[in-house]
């Protein structure tokens, strides 16, 4: 057996699993949360490594060559040192940064000309306080585009708020957190939902940036990305009959109860 592993530190992954799954319902998928040390985003980078790789090595164990780490904060605070300093040569792990960049600036990943003007000047970016700290998008961004604003608000309490399913909280946080980077950028023509926990919040966003305001949310960039590089690496495919296995670190029970209630259909989690 052979699975591809969707890993976030709590169930805000899940909207990069469904995206996913939709496009490439012939592959076998390994979800992982580290819900019992969920938000990641409040924590320093060595810790989120070092939670980050625990979880890879679990998901090994039910073969997945191939992971995608569908959480920002990961992405930013760890990816780089695990890619270069600890992953096996026959393993791979890959971000969600790369397939947004793409998108805001139009151009692939393998382009590596010089860095460009883009059509979007002023960039929004929503995320958790560790992913605003690291300053990883607006390094990426600025290998391939100049002349682009980004103005990041560090959304506090928004991730602890979906995860434990306050929708009524997490509204009144999107919409206090829009508020705030609005004083800060009054006219963005793009914004980021920088955390794969947004997409669940992707209306409330929407209302309250206004129609103007074009939102780039990651779970069908991923979903596309992953569809383009498996095609490219078609021996990293799944080679059996689909199944898709979630395992948390958290209460099983709980968890799985958060994530039918985002998914709106039934999912069980097993303990890692």
């Amino acid at each position: 057996m052979m699975a591809i592993g969707i890993f976030d530190s709590g169930l805000g992954g899940l909207t990069v699993l469904d995206a996913v799954t939709k496009k490439m319902p012939a592959e076998s998928f390994v979800y992982m949360g580290d819900n019992l040390h969920a938000p990641y985003g409040v924590r320093d980078s060595s810790k989120v490594y070092d939670l980050t790789i625990k979880c890879i090595e679990r998901m090994w164990d039910e073969d997945c060559d191939l992971i995608i780490l569908a959480c920002n904060t990961a992405s930013a605070a760890a990816l780089k040192k695990i890619q270069e300093e600890w992953l096996p040569k026959n393993k791979r792990v890959l971000g969600v940064f790369v397939p947004l960049i793409e998108s805001l600036t139009k151009r692939n990943w393998g382009d590596n000309s010089p860095p460009r003007e883009v059509d979007v000047q002023n960039v929004a970016l929503f995320a958790t306080p560790s992913t605003v700290a690291s300053r990883a998008f607006q390094r990426e961004l600025a290998f391939r585009a100049i002349g682009v604003d980004v103005e990041s608000q560090a959304c506090g309490g928004l991730v602890d708020a979906i995860e434990d399913g306050d929708l009524i909280l997490a509204e009144a946080l999107v919409r206090s957190h829009v508020d705030a980077l609005k004083r800060k950028m009054p006219q963005p023509q793009a914004a980021i939902l920088g955390c794969t926990h947004y997409p669940l919040m992707e209306e409330i966003f929407r209302d309250a940036l206004g129609k103007n305001v074009a939102v780039y949310s990651q779970a069908n960039l991923v979903a596309e990305s992953l569809l383009d590089y498996l095609d490219r690496h078609p021996n990293l495919s799944s080679n059996n009959k689909p199944k898709n296995i979630f395992i948390t670190t958290g209460d099983p029970v709980i968890v799985s109860m958060r994530a039918t209630q985002f998914l709106k259909r039934s999912v069980e989690f097993i303990s890692a």
